[in-house]
């Protein structure tokens, strides 16, 4: 995620100091609706088999969660026509072997590309919300590492009648602040982690592997690469009353060792359970603020 362009030195210093200033409030900042983000695991790109079975990202993985009851996580991009297209890389050859880039072409030409080599094809965002129709909670990342704006508003856009539980999440502060400005009611998630091999100035890297520009895009909930948050921060966000879901669980084994840290797991290649007992009380500071 090349976030270098967008995170100015004057951005990252007061998104930074917001966030200090919010560390140093005493509890919650706002009671909240959001408890199913913690109440059943997420199926990372949908519930997919990791081959051209079911692949990632397709309306056969979406439906499987739903049949086994789990929420879903999807990516979202922004095709050069302006559509909501659901996929993950920026590239389309990982998962359809065509060198191109996705955002470059239009929806006409996404369309009938096949997933994987199998039957499904990427689908439009809008198509995913009439086939989960409210049935399971879902986590719609934003996919963007530039500026804000016509992805943020075109999904804006195709979400506003949507009647189900769902968050906006994404890497990039700048993209959720635009949702704090233009959408306030939707909840959002700030993603983190190690971003090892990422490149990233230093300074950038330190402020969002420590959270600090959370301050501008004040998350509900922070999403965080297991086995690279740290403790002291995680307690402090839990002190925010931030739900706090852990990525990417990808075994049995990295489940057990989310629960000690994490309210919630987004998983992939094993059956999942829910956590017994959420450890976040889960009022943070992104609900219509």
């Amino acid at each position: 995620m090349a976030l270098d362009g967008t995170l100015k030195m004057k951005e990252g210093i007061e998104g930074a100091r917001q966030s200090v200033s919010l560390m140093a409030m005493d509890g919650p900042l706002r009671t909240d609706g959001i408890k199913w983000l913690v109440e059943v695991p997420f199926a990372h790109r949908g519930f997919h088999t990791g081959d051209g079975i079911i692949p990632e990202n397709s309306t056969a993985a979406f439906k499987r969660a739903i049949d086994y009851g789990y929420a879903i996580e999807l990516d979202v991009r922004l095709s050069s026509d302006g559509k909501v297209v659901v996929f993950h890389d920026k590239s389309l050859y990982r998962m359809t072997g065509i060198s191109k880039f996705i955002d470059d072409l239009t929806w006409e030409e996404i369309k009938h590309i096949k997933l994987l080599g199998s039957r499904y094809t990427i689908p439009l965002l809008e198509h995913v919300l009439k086939l989960v129709n409210g049935r399971v909670p879902m986590l719609i990342e934003v996919k963007n590492n530039g500026v804000p704006g016509p992805l943020e508003q075109a999904l804006i856009d195709v979400l506003r009648d949507y009647k189900g539980h769902f968050a906006v999440q994404s890497f990039n502060p700048l993209s959720l602040r635009y949702f704090k400005q233009n959408a306030p009611q939707i909840i959002r998630g700030q993603l983190s982690g190690s971003f090892k091999g990422e490149n990233l100035m230093f300074f950038n890297k330190f402020l969002l592997r420590y959270l600090l520009l959370n301050g501008l895009s004040k998350p509900s909930y922070v999403a965080y690469e297991i086995g690279y948050f740290p403790k002291w921060l995680a307690n402090l966000q839990r002190r925010m009353g931030i739900y706090l879901l852990g990525w990417t669980a990808k075994s049995p084994k990295d489940h057990e060792r989310a629960k000690g840290i994490y309210d919630n797991v987004i998983f992939e290649g094993y059956m999942a359970q829910p956590f017994k007992k959420p450890l976040s009380v889960g009022k943070g500071p992104g609900i219509l603020s």
